[in-house]
């Protein structure tokens, strides 16, 4: 177990409570000085600007630190702008502004001089005095305790601000320069080894993913049985399939419904390509609803339903539910009961068919492909006997739950490491912890998460 201090003072913030006694607590504008970029976000050549898109973060509420140069944007800067508001070792620099009050005030240290290079407009720089090392730095202000403090701090309405001014208030404490050396040892190998861990199981949801992906394409097209008989399918996509299986273009197959909205009450749906067909109102979708939705496309449930303008990403699936969808989709039916919709929504949101999406789709980019009607009902897909459909879907469904119910548990698990970390990172800074005779030389390692 990590000690804490014997002797301790009251910090005079009671959401920080007592403090080390030889610890100092500070207003940040006491501590050095803030300043704007003072660049126009509108000129977009020229010298070197850091975005936040430079940013690495991989963990949300933890410290960000500058990427090097490769992929920075530019802007014209008259010279003595670009002066004023090059970057330096040490140089924190802040978001003012976030959507959420929960998500604004990261900070990210400069770790490398770069004298050419300005910040954009929607930062602002946080030169500290020498007296805090520069490795503390990025702790000082990514923790809990003031974090809380911009929450409560900034105003809006479409978005949460921080002015300069608020910036200046935020009251953090700085412990003498020998402990914050030795802090920062501490919490560079605590989060290093946290990291670790989190970047492998991060790593084992992408193979679980992978796994799902490639298990799912396989079955659709090659049934469960590895020894039956197989033939070409004669398409490439396919591949082989088993003998006794039929290949089809999709016009054999569906048919296309117009069926129209009279206006009265019905479940509005939408299509993505992460969750196929699903209520709207379980959505978080921004875009505005129409005023009325007379007009739009009714289904039923089992219709296969595709997002034309998004197809190409694999937003379609086949619906569960009857409802209404925008007019700019496409609503297909099945042309008669001998189709399992639960097959067909696996076959039709696999990779593979989604590779054969885009090669069937209209447009000059790809980002602005459309699947047509015409293009559809050309595509040849399999079409196993009806007890194989539902075989194969049962069997999918049930491999597929214990998939994602094993990324849930990961998830869970890079959750706590998370919080851990930034427990970790706002007990040291803050002084609830006392990590002055910490070496790292005498922790194991297999206990030096749990110290």
């Amino acid at each position: 177990m990590i000690p804490t201090y014997l002797n301790m003072k009251d910090s005079g913030a009671e959401w920080l409570g007592d403090i080390p006694a030889d610890w100092k607590p500070y207003r940040l504008g006491m501590l050095g000085y803030f300043s704007a970029s003072g660049i126009d976000k509108k000129i977009v050549e020229g010298e070197p600007l850091v975005q936040m898109v430079n940013y690495t973060d991989v963990y949300g509420s933890v410290t960000k630190e500058l990427a090097p140069y490769a992929g920075l944007m530019t802007v014209s800067c008259p010279e003595e702008k670009i002066r004023y508001h090059s970057l330096a070792i040490g140089d924190i620099l802040f978001t003012p502004s976030s959507e959420t009050a929960d998500d604004i005030a990261y900070s990210a240290v400069v770790v490398k001089d770069m004298p050419n290079t300005v910040y954009s407009y929607h930062l602002i720089r946080f030169r500290p005095k020498a007296d805090i090392a520069v490795g503390y730095r990025k702790y000082l202000c990514n923790n809990r305790f003031v974090l809380s403090q911009f929450t409560r701090t900034c105003k809006g309405t479409t978005r949460q601000i921080l002015v300069r001014d608020d910036f200046k208030n935020i009251v953090v404490v700085i412990p003498p320069s020998g402990e914050q050396e030795t802090i920062t040892s501490f919490l560079d190998r605590k989060t290093a080894l946290i990291d670790d861990l989190i970047a492998k199981r991060v790593r084992q949801i992408e193979l679980l993913q992978e796994q799902r992906t490639a298990l799912i394409s396989r079955v659709v097209t090659k049934g469960l049985n590895p020894d039956v008989p197989m033939k070409d399918s004669g398409v490439e996509w396919i591949g082989r399939i088993p003998s006794h299986w039929k290949v089809e273009r999709s016009k054999v197959v569906f048919r296309e419904v117009n069926d129209r909205h009279n206006g009265s009450e019905q479940e509005l749906l939408t299509v993505s390509h992460i969750t196929g067909v699903t209520r709207r109102s379980e959505k978080n979708v921004n875009m505005f609803l129409a005023e009325s939705t007379e007009g739009y496309k009714k289904c039923v449930a089992g219709d296969l339903v595709i997002n034309t303008m998004w197809a190409w990403m694999g937003a379609l699936g086949m619906a569960t539910l009857s409802g209404i969808v925008s007019p700019a989709y496409n609503v297909y039916r099945f042309r008669h009961n001998g189709f399992s919709p639960d097959y067909y929504d696996k076959m039709f949101r696999s990779s593979v068919f989604i590779t054969e999406i885009n090669r069937w789709s209209k447009g000059i980019w790809s980002s602005r492909l459309r699947l047509y009607p015409n293009e559809f009902f050309e595509i040849r897909i399999p079409v196993p006997p009806d007890t194989e459909q539902k075989r194969i879907a049962e069997y999918l469904q049930q491999k597929i739950s214990g998939i994602e119910k094993f990324v849930v548990k990961t998830q869970e698990s890079i959750a706590l490491l998370r919080e851990y970390r930034n427990a970790i990172i706002s007990a040291a800074v803050t002084g609830k912890i006392d990590v002055r005779n910490w070496q790292p030389s005498s922790e194991p390692a297999e206990e030096s998460l749990h110290a």
